[in-house]
Formats: structure tokens, C-alpha cells, sequence
């Protein structure tokens, strides 16, 4: 069975749960996994709108993080548990951010990977059990991921992307 259709099984048997995440505004409607997109790619300008931007995946895979960021360690943190061998989403910053954080929700603990111009970042437990990296952030396409502890483990997340501080 491929990682592919292991993640496709995951998300069949999570997809109710993924709702009980949702923020209080979202979860007043319905959960359809027909339009709640996942492992979204996306494209940021500044003064970007919505304003938290949240996107959802499903974390885990076989592959070690530390190799997928090339490092055991960054300065935001320890390359831990398991991702995919592909990225879960690729954002694409248009210019320079002085601030920008994405930091992972999710009822499990996950970690975080992101590689892009300048290098790679890992991230665990910046928030309880939730991974977060924050400061400034060139321009240019940058590489998520988001991992389980145990490979090929699936927990649903959002990631909330913000400019504010």
C-alpha cells in the first residue's frame, strides 16, 4: 500500500474529527470534506486577508524529519518524528516579512519542518504540543511539512499562518 493511500485511509477515518479543530466561527457550520480543502498550496502578499489564514492537512509519514530538513537541529528547534516524503504545502512568499508566524493546532503532537530560501527549520512543542516558528521571512517558496511521532501515524492540524504579533 502506497503512503499516498494510507494517508487517504487516515483521512477517511479522521475526517470527523478534523472538525472538532475548526475555530468557533467555522465550527457553527457543518464539516463537508467535499469543500474543507486540504494540503493546500498558497501564495502570500502582504497585508494578506483572511487574517489568521488557515489551512488543514494531516500530519505523519515514513520519512525521518532530520533528513527531510538536512539537520538534526535548527535554531528553532530539534528535527523530530516522521514526514512525508513531499511536502504538505508549499507557500510562496511575493516580498519580504518582517513577521511571520505559522504554528501548527492539533489534539496530538506534531512537529514541524519548513525548508526555503536561506535553509530549513524544524519545530516541536513551541506551544504545549504544538510546533510554531515565527521571525522574518525572505521572499520566495518554501517547502511544510507537518510529522507524527511514530511513522506513518496521521493526526488531523491546521496550521494558522498570521502577520501580526
Amino acid at each position: 500500500m502506497t503512503n499516498a493511500t494510507l494517508k487517504n485511509l487516515a483521512l477517511g477515518v479522521v475526517i470527523m474529527t478534523v472538525g472538532l479543530l475548526l475555530p468557533r466561527s467555522v465550527q457553527a457550520q457543518p464539516f463537508d470534506s467535499a469543500s474543507t480543502p486540504m494540503f493546500e498550496n498558497i501564495t502570500l502578499n502582504p497585508k494578506f486577508s483572511p487574517n489568521p489564514l488557515l489551512i488543514r492537512g494531516l500530519s505523519g509519514g515514513p520519512a525521518l524529519a532530520q533528513d527531510t530538513a538536512g539537520r538534526e537541529d535548527t535554531q528553532t528547534g530539534t528535527c523530530m518524528g516522521y514526514v512525508d516524503q513531499q511536502p504538505d504545502h508549499t507557500l510562496i512568499l511575493t516580498s519580504f516579512f518582517d513577521y511571520l508566524k505559522l504554528q501548527v493546532q492539533s489534539s496530538e503532537d506534531t512537529v514541524l519542518v519548513i525548508r526555503g530560501p536561506g535553509g530549513s527549520w524544524c519545530s516541536d512543542d513551541s506551544k504545549d504540543m504544538n510546533p510554531s516558528i515565527e521571525g522574518q521571512w525572505l521572499s520566495g517558496k518554501y517547502e511544510i511539512w507537518v510529522g507524527s511521532y511514530k511513522p506513518n501515524t496521521y493526526h488531523p492540524y491546521i496550521i494558522q499562518i498570521t502577520d501580526k504579533q
